[in-house]
């Protein structure tokens, strides 16, 4: 029955123990810094990286592209590597100059706990919220 048990107890610990790493935004060359240096259009630079993730709606307009691996460790929390984000500054369909930041030029952004209040916001309870949906919704298959 020890030996069960001892079995059953170590199987748990090695599957909650797994690693996993996940890719998330842009998949880049490992050559990026030169692949930037040569493109000169937007349309070399959708050719080459793809849309943006982000482009800027005040002041230069540069296109942002992200990548990250996301690293798994069983319980503990997930780590990011291999983080890197590269600019384009665009004006009209030419592309005036890149530049590819990797880990160690990212600064350090520390999430704080909490909530980020919201002007002006309506605070509800779970009545509040209950009753103030009523209505709202209408039922199923009716093609509302």
């Amino acid at each position: 029955m020890k030996k069960l048990l001892f079995l059953v107890i170590g199987m748990l610990c090695v599957t909650a123990c797994t690693f996993q790493t996940k890719h998330r935004g842009y998949v880049f060359p490992a050559d990026l810094e030169s692949l930037a240096a040569n493109i000169k259009t937007t349309a070399d630079l959708n050719d080459k990286i793809g849309a943006p993730l982000v482009k800027t709606i005040y002041g230069d307009e540069v296109w942002i592209y992200y990548g990250t691996d996301e690293n798994y460790r069983g319980p503990l929390a997930p780590t990011f590597t291999d983080e890197t984000v590269l600019l384009a500054w665009v004006k009209g369909g030419r592309v005036l100059k890149t530049k590819v930041l990797r880990d160690a030029d990212l600064p350090d952004v520390k999430l704080v706990d909490g909530e980020t209040e919201i002007p002006a916001a309506i605070e509800l309870n779970a009545l509040e919220e209950l009753f103030n949906n009523i209505g709202r919704f209408s039922p199923a298959g009716l093609g509302q």
